[in-house]
């Protein structure tokens, strides 16, 4: 079945759309608004406004990666370059089985950051507001941390993936 050219033109716009705002998001995130908060906020305001980024940004995120699937599937079934599932007979098809395989960890790595780390932090700020001790706070920071540096690893690996897929 041949794709119709304004389906794959709205596709590539909603994926590059959900790319942006996927990496972007992770960017500011990582880059500037983590480390800015941990130097001017003191423990519990730092994990408040975390608390409350996650919250706005998990579900923007899960849009993003749900937009990313579907229309990623489009773009490759359409690609004269796609042989069949896990037919690896070109550089592309070698480029897109390693970009699949990031994306897969990236969404791994989302589950737990959503439905794992999160809800831990969300119970160190409860239980700050109600002045009990949080002996695992540092250890929760440092685990975020690390969760959104390394998305945003994957997410620049497969951007990278991507550009090696397009010249071959």
């Amino acid at each position: 079945m041949i794709t119709p050219n304004w389906v794959l033109s709205v596709s590539f716009w909603l994926h590059m759309i959900a790319t942006v705002t996927w990496i972007g998001g992770l960017a500011i995130l990582s880059l500037i608004i983590y480390p800015i908060a941990k130097k001017t906020l003191d423990n519990d305001a730092f994990n408040n406004l975390i608390y409350k980024i996650n919250k706005k940004l998990n579900p923007l995120g899960w849009f993003g990666l749900s937009v990313l699937t579907v229309t990623g599937l489009i773009q490759m079934s359409a690609n004269p370059n796609y042989e069949g599932f896990l037919s690896i007979k070109n550089i592309w098809s070698g480029a897109m089985l390693a970009k699949h395989s990031a994306f897969i960890l990236i969404i791994a790595i989302s589950a737990y950051q959503t439905w794992t780390l999160s809800p831990e932090l969300e119970r160190v700020a409860i239980r700050r507001q109600k002045g009990l001790e949080s002996p695992n706070s540092k250890k929760l920071q440092l685990k975020e941390k690390n969760i959104i540096l390394i998305n945003l690893s994957l997410g620049i690996l497969v951007l990278l993936l991507t550009a090696i897929a397009r010249i071959s």
